[in-house]
């Protein structure tokens, strides 16, 4: 469907699909600026608390679809597990954004991992794994440790298995239910990082400052900026993540994940949508990276990217939320909770954001 050639104007609807924290994150931006959501899932979750109307049903089920379609002005995604078929079947109805192009991609590990290379960035060494075969000879080659991923549907460390030595690769491909997969060569990385940036509808480009990762049990847990590396590595990775969403006729927020090894960067994950990374410009920003999604989405111009403050941004997993009247009473830090109703062990229930005068803006 053509994308509209005039921006949404407030009062408009953006239809939302997913209900975790991040929809619920983007409802919240989207009604700072006169916005309404429509929040479709196939389950109950954080944002039907905040959105102005929702529905859950199937995402294979074409007369609910059409029918929401009707009640929005743009249509965007959450999380990329949303079925590849719902988001076609909608752009023929309604501008989806960011479309089913960039969804395909993300989707697929291996053809993240393809795109990378085709636009000259740097990865892992890796291969396509469809059957235990294919593993002893690519193991063979790539050496050990590697990492087993499953090409679909992983996230947070599921589905992928660290291989140190020849004997373990048929555990290793049961593990992973011997579906579609690809190897990586493990990286002795000096930090994680990512870029968070955003396009518009007419290509224009902005990026938050690169963010230092820190993971615990494959999980993110702190993210901080300044990331504190070489401004001619962080300028690649910028550059990097511009010529992807290019490359994708990217539309919205994104997040590309890299190792940062010997002053370069090593392209990990694409993410198609706001990302975990990003929560800190939530308090350090003027602009954070749900309103520039919703922006984005609605055709508006895009939102400033300069942080105001050093930031640190902490995870809140199962119990930890708990501890909300201590964090609340904590000088300097920002307490975002997420409304879920059962803290399980490994489930992100919330995040702090503490802020710091600025040492650089750089």
């Amino acid at each position: 469907m053509p994308l509209p050639s005039q921006p949404i104007p407030p009062g408009g609807t953006i239809g939302i699909l997913g209900s975790g924290q991040l929809g619920r994150m983007l409802a919240l931006a989207a009604g700072k600026l006169g916005l309404k959501t429509h929040v479709y899932c196939d389950a109950s979750g954080p944002a039907f608390d905040v959105a102005t109307a929702r529905t859950t049903a199937k995402f294979d089920h074409p007369e609910t679809l059409a029918a929401f379609a009707r009640t929005v002005d743009a249509v965007t995604y959450e999380f990329e597990n949303i079925p590849l078929a719902t988001v076609r079947f909608l752009e023929a109805l309604v501008p989806v954004r960011p479309g089913a192009k960039a969804l395909a991609c993300a989707q697929d590990r291996l053809n993240e991992k393809r795109l990378a290379r085709e636009l000259g960035a740097g990865t892992a060494d890796f291969a396509a794994i469809d059957s235990a075969e294919d593993l002893a000879a690519e193991l063979a080659r790539i050496g050990m440790p590697s990492v087993l991923k499953t090409r679909r549907f992983g996230y947070d460390g599921k589905g992928q298995v660290k291989i140190t030595a020849a004997s373990e690769a048929a555990a290793a491909w049961q593990a992973i239910g011997q579906q579609p997969a690809i190897i990586e060569g493990f990286v002795k990385f000096d930090c994680e990082v990512s870029v968070i940036a955003v396009r518009g509808s007419d290509g224009t480009y902005a990026a938050y400052d690169v963010t230092l990762n820190e993971h615990r049990e494959h999980i993110l847990h702190r993210s901080t900026v300044p990331a504190g590396l070489a401004p001619a590595t962080a300028a690649r990775a910028v550059d990097i993540a511009r010529r992807i969403g290019d490359a994708l006729d990217y539309i919205g927020v994104f997040a590309v994940e890299f190792f940062a090894v010997d002053g370069d960067v090593l392209v990990n994950e694409i993410a198609p949508r706001v990302h975990n990374s990003g929560h800190w410009t939530m308090d350090a920003c003027l602009v954070s990276q749900f309103e520039n999604h919703i922006r984005a989405v609605a055709g508006w111009p895009l939102g400033a990217t300069a942080r105001h403050a050093d930031a640190e941004m902490i995870n809140l997993i199962g119990p930890e939320a708990a501890e909300w009247r201590k964090i609340a009473s904590e000088p300097g830090a920002s307490l975002h909770l997420y409304g879920k109703r059962e803290a399980r062990a490994g489930r992100k229930m919330g995040h702090i954001n503490r802020l710091r005068p600025a040492r650089s803006l750089k």
